[in-house]
């Protein structure tokens, strides 16, 4: 399987990331790039998007990259930067994009961004090689 065929057997196995409407836009060795919708059930009491939502977007952008070579990878480490409040109807791409790789970790940068190019939240990710195929799991 290519990458792009590895991230979308993933992600019809991912039924959180579709429950959040994600599409694969572009995929390739150790890099996505995802769309999502903003629903009203992911607005806070302070109406914008849940920090959680945004979270979980780049942490599945984390996954989509990590993966799609077919060697499974699991987070290790993440932290996100919140710059811009995002709300309902806005449409989020999340772009993760390989920094560094070693035999059994990888660090990740995700740029989050709303339809009008603007960062919403930055995400940087490290990930932990299992030693086992993606198909294996």
């Amino acid at each position: 399987m290519n990458a792009y065929e590895t991230a979308e057997y993933m992600f019809w196995k991912d039924l959180f990331s579709q429950w959040l409407g994600i599409e694969l836009i572009d995929v390739k060795d150790n890099y996505c790039l995802i769309k999502m919708p903003v629903k009203p059930e992911m607005i806070n009491g302070l109406g914008t998007v849940h920090g959680g939502v945004t979270f979980a977007f780049a942490d599945s952008a984390l996954a989509f990259s990590s993966n799609n070579t077919g060697e499974a990878a699991v987070a290790l480490n993440c932290y996100i930067n919140f710059t811009k409040a995002a709300r309902a109807g806005d449409v989020l791409t999340a772009e993760s994009i390989l920094l560094t790789d070693t035999r059994k970790t990888g660090i990740y940068d995700i740029s989050i961004k709303n339809q009008n190019d603007e960062v919403v939240a930055g995400f940087r990710g490290t990930v932990y090689k299992i030693g086992k195929k993606l198909t294996e799991l």
